[in-house]
């Protein structure tokens, strides 16, 4: 499989390049849309953050929201998620995410092309997820409001984890959703966080 060439390859000397970290589709790159404010995660940070969830990927359902780039989401996917539903608004960074879908022949990736909360609001009953990535648009307030969809529609596992990205000067109240930072970095004016989903005993 890692042989072929589609037609779709990344357009060499583009600046617009991904090159995943890890697992099946070690150091393949990736192209993405040159969309406002898209800024893949940077390696060295996902690469520590793989790093913490070795234990955690394989075999696990995961949200990629906001999904950008797809750097996150296919990095999972690399390591052995069982499933990643990739969530982008802009319709170019969408093209790209289906475009490199199909350049990986990436199965278990479902895409939507739709905005985040009207997504989250569709959800219903359906299956939790094990792990969640949020990256939202800097400065939009957009966090809490997320996490809030998330908790009200019930879609993070009991003892899941949700990877965020954050101003640093951002002062989030994790504890009112259940959430403790489990490890944390830092990368120029970005907070990247690690959390772990710790239901209150007292509600089960």
């Amino acid at each position: 499989m890692m042989r072929k060439k589609p037609a779709s390859q990344p357009h060499k000397g583009s600046s617009n390049l991904l090159r995943i970290i890890g697992g099946e589709w070690r150091s393949r790159r990736l192209s993405f849309a040159a969309a406002p404010g898209l800024r893949p995660t940077p390696d060295r940070v996902r690469e520590t953050l793989f790093n913490w969830l070795q234990m955690q990927v394989p075999g696990s359902r995961c949200l990629d929201l906001f999904a950008g780039s797809g750097a996150l989401g296919f990095e999972a996917l690399s390591r052995g998620a069982r499933e990643v539903v990739m969530v982008e608004k802009h319709p170019a960074a969408a093209q790209a995410l289906r475009d490199n879908i199909a350049l990986l022949g990436a199965q278990n990736a479902v895409l939507v092309n739709d905005d985040a909360f009207r997504f989250l609001r569709s959800l219903s009953g359906v299956e939790a997820f094990d792990l969640i990535f949020l990256d939202p648009p800097y400065r939009k307030n957009l966090l809490e409001p997320v996490l809030e969809s998330i908790f009200a529609q019930s879609l993070l596992a009991p003892g899941g984890m949700v990877y965020l990205e954050q101003e640093v000067e951002a002062d989030t109240d994790f504890a009112r959703f259940g959430l403790q930072i489990h490890r944390e970095t830092g990368a120029g004016q970005v907070q990247s966080l690690l959390l772990r989903h710790m239901p209150d005993p007292n509600l089960e």
